[in-house]
């Protein structure tokens, strides 16, 4: 596959496919090749974004022999059975965050994937943005501000939408902590590079049972911390705090970041901006189409054991809040 232009599939027709097929289109050596809705969306969306294959089943796509690799970009509570079925297909997979609604099912499409050889990663395109590949190096490779110590992250948003929608709706996996408190322990798990040893949290539900604001802390091995928050109903700033033993970082709006600022100890701000074109999702496209082109199965950047500890912390929190989904068993 080497040199190849990677047709893409994208499984589902929603706003969130459209930032994907927008950022695929800065990608020279990649091409939205069909798309495929159950709602009869594919039309529209073909007609827009200039694609002639327009299925109107998720059966008929990942039976398309062109298509290189599927971006599933369903609600949260179909991300399970969507990815199962390209991967019995034998066919690479890319699925928005958050992974799965639950470790087991995250568990039973890792083995899959691992059996089969077919690659898998998990859609968290905040990872792969320049500002956060920036933001790694400086913090891992040159360890400009030390060894760390604390990571403080919120994405606390008030979404003006009805109980019926996706985000309020528990059949559909709603809640602020599978939507948007995932990017938040996603970003303190690449900082940490460790799995908290203790979850400890708060939380307010919803009139219709999903929580709409929780906190959380980590602490790690050698007593290192991460605080963070999350809402669908409440809104904080969306800044993120790294704090290391020889000063501090701050990333404004960390979840669509374009700026570093760096405070050192006894010295002036320095600022260090990367912006990103487009949407920003071909960022992550780019990165699943280079481990196609060196046949690998999963990225090193989110390797798949990452995603799954991601999902076991989630699932601990939850679990302290009594807090199942209504087809979780």
């Amino acid at each position: 596959m080497r040199n190849k232009t990677i047709k893409w599939g994208i499984l589902g027709c929603g706003l969130i496919a459209h930032a994907f097929a927008d950022g695929l289109k800065q990608i020279p050596d990649a091409r939205l090749e069909a798309v495929a809705s159950k709602s009869g969306k594919a039309e529209s969306f073909g007609s827009k974004f200039h694609v002639t294959k327009r299925y109107a089943s998720y059966e008929q796509l990942v039976n398309d022999p062109s298509i290189d690799i599927i971006y599933v970009a369903t609600t949260h509570n179909f991300h399970f059975e969507n990815m199962l079925l390209s991967l019995d297909h034998g066919i690479p997979v890319l699925s928005e965050k958050p992974f799965t609604i639950n470790a087991f099912q995250a568990e039973q499409l890792i083995k899959k994937a691992r059996k089969n050889q077919t690659f898998l990663m998990e859609g968290m395109w905040t990872r792969f943005l320049p500002c956060v590949t920036k933001l790694r190096e400086l913090v891992h490779t040159e360890r400009i501000i030390g060894e760390i110590r604390h990571f403080k992250g919120d994405f606390c948003v008030n979404l003006p939408y009805g109980n019926e929608h996706r985000v309020f709706n528990p059949k559909l996996a709603g809640g602020a902590l599978l939507d948007v408190g995932v990017y938040p322990i996603s970003f303190a798990s690449m900082i940490m590079k460790q799995i908290p040893d203790i979850i400890t949290s708060g939380v307010i539900m919803g009139e219709t049972g999903v929580d709409i604001y929780a906190n959380y802390l980590f602490s790690y091995k050698h007593g290192a911390t991460s605080m963070i928050a999350s809402s669908n109903k409440y809104v904080l700033p969306h800044d993120a705090f790294i704090f290391g033993t020889k000063g501090y970082i701050n990333i404004p709006d960390f979840s669509h970041p374009t700026k570093i600022n760096i405070f050192l100890n006894s010295q002036e701000k320095q600022t260090v901006e990367v912006p990103y074109e487009s949407t920003g999702f071909q960022y992550e496209a780019i990165e699943a189409g280079n481990c196609l082109r060196a046949n690998k199965i999963e990225s090193e950047f989110l390797p798949l054991t990452e995603t799954l500890e991601i999902m076991k912390t989630m699932d601990t929190l939850r679990s302290q809040w009594g807090f199942k989904y209504p087809d979780e068993d």
